[in-house]
């Protein structure tokens, strides 16, 4: 059986479309810019099988239409109840997406926060998860509540430690230094920092990630623990009551941080 691939191809300012192939057949995972996709492709020489939505937003999406135009039967599967028109196959929670060029069935987990449509992608070594989960953060709540975001990232946290993260932003170095403001503390977090500014020095990516790693270093897996818990409180100059008004106060606090 062929070797399966999986590399990000840079889009925009810091945006990721990962793409996984065999040699011969590909797909990509929320396509916001269609050139950079087209341009591996054609280089490889692949045909494009399937596109993978995670969300509604334009730089999630806005590359589908050229890439249906150059590869038609390529199928596009996102969220059921998205605004997003371009979808062939709706797929919902415990949906399973099969390609025959790739033995990893990949099963569909509902993720609400970052937008209300967001879904992820799962298989046994990895998940493809959008905006909800970045690496040392996670994504900002544009039309879910705190408590959808921290059900989403429960979720992830519960998943294998060994499971790769392929986040679809290369945020890591600020969420890494939000995150040592909140978690001083942590060792862990620290060497992780470090080894994350000589990838980037260096201009490779950050990610993936891994579900073990954002355990440790990750404030917003983190809610239930004392540390990030008092952390948040002395910020805020008061008492939070569950992990999910904590989850609250934290990403209000990264977003004016």
């Amino acid at each position: 059986m062929a070797m399966i691939s999986i590399l990000p191809l840079p889009a925009f300012n810091d945006n990721y479309i990962w793409a996984v192939h065999d040699q011969h057949s590909a797909l990509v995972v929320d396509p916001g810019d269609a050139e950079p996709v087209l341009a591996f492709l054609h280089q490889q020489q692949l045909k494009l099988d399937a596109i993978l939505i995670t969300h509604h937003h334009w730089d999630h999406t806005n590359g589908v239409a050229a890439l249906k135009a150059a590869w038609p039967n390529a199928v596009v599967y996102g969220p059921k109840h998205s605004p997003f028109s371009g979808i062939d196959t709706v797929v919902t929670e415990n949906d399973t997406v099969r390609l025959n060029w790739w033995p990893q069935p990949l099963t569909v987990i509902s993720l609400p926060g970052h937008t209300l449509d967001h879904i992820g992608y799962v298989w046994n070594e990895g998940v493809f998860c959008g905006d909800t989960l970045f690496s040392g953060g996670c994504g900002r709540l544009f039309e879910g509540t705190p408590e959808q975001m921290c059900a989403s990232l429960e979720k992830l946290a519960k998943l294998p430690e060994n499971t790769n993260v392929y986040c679809t932003h290369e945020y890591t170095q600020s969420n890494l230094t939000f995150a040592q403001a909140v978690d001083e503390n942590n060792d862990e977090l620290r060497r992780y920092s470090a080894k994350v500014d000589k990838l980037r020095a260096l201009q490779q990516p950050s990610l993936p990630s891994n579900i073990r790693n954002e355990r440790q270093i990750n404030p917003f897996l983190r809610c239930h623990s004392m540390e990030i818990k008092h952390s948040v409180e002395t910020h805020l100059g008061q008492t939070l009551t569950s992990k999910e008004a904590v989850f609250a106060g934290l990403r209000g606090w990264k977003d004016r941080f």
